[in-house]
Order: structure tokens, then C-alpha cells, then sequence
């Protein structure tokens, strides 16, 4: 018998887990994608068997065309599909707003869908990461009240989180345990047996709550981590030292692997995963006093804060050279938040851009973004190019966002001759500084001091 599987949510989750699965034999899947003005194109791509995403994907390519060619898998919009499903999977993405309050319109939406067409027997996992007690206080409620249904009696649900990356998809499915939070016994067993087919490492068996718990945790973990990086680099800056050589030194002792500062924390997850924790604590543990959690809320106000000094640092070349930030144009080096790919989701290019928008409103600001793998449709804050001779010719400042591997070997003496002035702000550690200098380049790094100093 054919095992039919639904996927909702047709993203960086959704579309490498669909298509692995589809891979699996007699394994049929139906990835389910609404439609919108930016989103309707993803599905007829999907359904030609072309992968949506620019940037580097190993084998995703390859993954996508033969599944579609060998008729295992299709995209739609409707919920038909879903009447006869034995396994859901939900993979939709659930922000925090400017409150940094849950937003999950999407969820609760899809789970009233799916409610409406459940059938007895069938597994639903949410794969999209919630904060702690949202399985069984939102989704079940909401499942069992719209079908009529009991969970672990009638249906399953399970929570087993995504642990992907953009620019490893694939590996970070298969390559990673899996943690598997069902509500009963049948349920784990129903969700180990469908990642048994993909997940070649181990499928880690716990109750719902400590998977919930294990996700928020984990990334609060490591957005932790950099924000002391990020700390440590302003330290370093005031020192008139590199991070990145301690770093280097630190690192050579093979019980320590300290992580990188930079302009910002992006994506969809280290974003959010925090407050999603907290807010987890605030709401399903009664605990409405947060006097005792302060880590986490700090390190997230410190990696927010780094966009606004990757500015400082720009402003701190004008301030030295008598400038005015008037009549310039400055070029956003890097779109997306993660080298190599095209994720924009809480890119910090998008802060850089806003902090010197607000604060030089009234000024003459030309401002242009360039990013070899990110389209037009995905981001309209700026004007954009994939043209990179283009987007600096006559150019102020050149702000390095993203360490895409394009900006690693560029002829500085070639880039010198195209831009107006020749400021560099590198937020990622892509250029020597000494080299830069010598070039004729004006030249601010997060993480390193801004005067010459001599090695012993």
C-alpha cells in the first residue's frame, strides 16, 4: 500500500523534506502552497521540477526533477489531498511581531484546514518551530475541535522539529538526529518510521513539550554564543586588537570553538527562537516575572544592535575625514543573511538600510544593494543587482553585509578605480585590513581597531 503524505508550507523547510520523502518508494507526496502575489510562481516551478531557490542547494537540483518527473510528487493549493492523508506535516513559518509576541496566523489557519478534512488514523506533525506548550494548547485544540476528533485516540500528533540551513538543506535532514515529541506510544512509532525512511542518524524519542523545549533552547543557545562573540569584538575594537586572530587562538584548543561576530543575526530562526522561548515560560508556566532571564533577552538586544554598528563604524570614517553623509551613494554588499544563498528573511542588510534611512532622511543618499543569488520579487527595500561593476561604480561607501565567496577575491586596485570615494565597512571579516590600506582604502572591520599597531 502507498503511503500518502502531505506537506504544507512550500519554503526552506517544507520543499527539501517533501521532495526526500518523495524520493522514498511508495512514498507519494502532495506539497500544499497558498497563493499570493509572491508565492503563486513557486508552484509552478515546483510542478516543472525546478528548484526555487538561487543559491548554492548540493543535490537539491537533481532531488527535485526526479521526484516530479517519476510522478512522487506535485504542489497545489487546495486541501484535497489531505482527505485521504496518513502522514501531515506542517511546515509553515511562524514569526514574533514588533512586540516580539507569537504571530501564527499561518498556523492556526492551516490547523483549522486540516481539521476540516482530517480522517481517523492519520499522523500530523509540526515541524515549524512554536513556542513551548503550543502543541497541545493551539494545534491540538484546534484539530480536535474543528474534526470532532480526540488525539491519540483518533488522530496523532507529534512535534519533531526542522533543523535546516540554507545552503545545506538536504544534509541537515539526513545528516542530524531527529527529535521526536509525540503524545503516545503510536505516535512516536508512526513519526519514526516516516523519518526512519530519510534521517540516516539517530530518531531521538521524548514527549512534546521537551521537543519544544529542546528547539527554543537550542537556538537560544547559540544566538547566545555570538552575542558574546559580537561583545567581545566591540571589546576588541576598543583595544585596537583583531577578534578574529583571539579567536584563531582560542580555537586551536580542541574543547573550544568560539563563534564569529558580525553585522547582525539573520534568518528565520535565531530571530525568534528566543522570545518564542520566553514567551513559552511567561504563558504556559503561569510565570509572569522575567526579573530571573536576563541572558537571553540581553543577547538578543546585543545582535540586534550590530546593524546599527555597522553604521557607527561608517559614520566614524566621516566623522575622522570632516564628511558630510550628504550627496553619497552607498552600496549594501550582500542581501541575504547567509553566505551563498538567497534567504533574506530578517536580513541584517534590511536594519543597515533602515538605521541610515532614519537618520539621514533628509539627506542625498543614493542607496543600491547588490547580491548575486537574491531576485528582485524577494526584496524591495533598495534598488537591486546581481550586476556587482554596476552597483559600485561611482560609489561612497561600500558596506559588506555578507560574506557571499564572490566578494573574496576581488582586484581592490580594479574596485579603487570605479568607486568615488573608497570606503570599505566589512562586517564579515572578508578583507585584510593592512592589504586594504595599502590599496588606498579607507577601512572599518567589526571586530578590529581602527589604528595601525605592529605584531611583536
Amino acid at each position: 500500500m502507498p503511503t500518502k503524505i502531505v506537506v504544507i508550507g512550500m519554503g526552506y523547510v517544507g520543499i527539501p523534506m517533501a521532495t526526500l520523502l518523495a524520493d522514498v518508494d511508495d512514498f507519494y507526496v502532495t506539497g500544499i502552497q497558498r497563493r499570493s502575489q509572491r508565492s503563486s510562481w513557486k508552484i509552478d516551478w515546483l510542478n516543472k521540477g525546478k528548484n526555487p531557490f538561487e543559491g548554492d542547494e548540493p543535490g537539491l537540483d537533481e532531488l527535485i526533477e526526479r521526484v516530479v518527473k517519476n510522478g512522487k510528487f506535485k504542489v497545489t493549493d487546495n486541501y484535497n489531498d489531505v482527505d485521504d492523508a496518513d502522514y501531515i506535516l506542517i511546515d509553515v513559518q511562524t514569526p514574533v511581531d514588533e512586540n516580539r509576541i507569537p504571530r501564527y496566523e499561518s498556523l492556526i489557519e492551516v490547523s483549522q484546514k486540516i481539521s476540516k478534512h482530517l480522517k481517523k488514523g492519520t499522523t500530523i506533525i509540526l515541524e515549524s518551530t512554536v513556542a513551548p506548550g503550543t502543541t497541545d494548547n493551539v494545534v491540538q485544540s484546534i484539530l480536535e475541535e474543528g474534526s470532532g476528533l480526540k488525539r491519540s485516540l483518533d488522530f496523532y500528533l507529534v512535534f519533531s522539529f526542522e533543523r535546516v540551513m540554507p545552503g545545506k538543506l538536504i544534509e541537515y535532514i539526513t545528516d542530524f538526529p531527529r527529535v521526536i515529541g509525540g503524545g503516545c506510544k503510536i505516535a512516536n512509532e508512526n513519526a519514526s518510521f516516516l523519518y526512519g525512511k530519510v534521517v540516516k542518524k539517530e530518531l531521538q524519542i521524548t514527549d512534546t513539550l521537551t521537543a519544544e523545549l529542546t528547539k527554543c533552547i537550542e537556538n537560544a543557545y547559540r544566538d547566545v554564543n555570538i552575542a558574546f562573540a559580537n561583545e567581545m569584538a566591540l571589546l576588541c575594537e576598543d583595544f585596537n586588537r583583531n577578534i578574529y586572530e583571539i579567536i584563531e587562538l582560542i580555537n586551536q584548543r580542541h574543547d573550544r570553538m568560539m563563534h564569529y561576530p558580525g553585522s547582525g543575526v539573520g534568518g528565520h530562526c535565531l530571530t525568534k527562537d528566543p522570545w518564542l522561548l520566553l514567551h513559552g515560560f511567561n504563558k504556559y508556566t503561569e510565570k509572569k516575572n522575567e526579573s530571573k532571564i536576563k541572558i537571553i533577552p540581553n543577547s538578543r538586544n546585543l545582535n540586534d544592535y550590530m546593524p546599527y554598528h555597522m553604521v557607527e563604524l561608517m559614520e566614524d570614517v566621516f566623522r575622522e575625514k570632516h564628511k558630510l553623509v550628504d550627496n553619497i551613494k552607498i552600496v549594501l554588499l550582500g542581501v541575504s543573511y547567509k553566505a551563498n544563498t538567497d534567504d533574506v528573511r530578517n536580513t541584517p542588510t534590511e536594519n543597515i538600510v533602515k538605521v541610515l534611512q532614519n537618520r539621514y532622511h533628509s539627506h542625498n543618499i543614493i542607496f543600491i544593494s547588490h547580491d548575486p543569488y537574491v531576485n528582485e520579487r524577494d526584496y524591495r527595500l533598495t534598488e537591486l543587482t546581481s550586476d556587482f561593476n554596476e552597483a559600485v561604480k561611482g560609489a561612497d561607501v561600500l558596506i559588506f553585509a555578507t560574506n557571499h565567496k564572490e566578494y573574496y577575491n576581488l582586484d581592490l586596485d580594479d574596485l579603487k578605480k570605479k568607486v568615488r570615494t573608497p570606503i570599505i565597512i566589512d562586517g564579515r571579516n572578508i578583507f585584510d585590513k593592512n592589504l586594504v590600506e595599502e590599496k588606498g582604502f579607507i577601512y572599518r572591520k567589526v571586530g578590529e581597531g581602527s589604528k595601525r599597531f605592529k605584531n611583536l
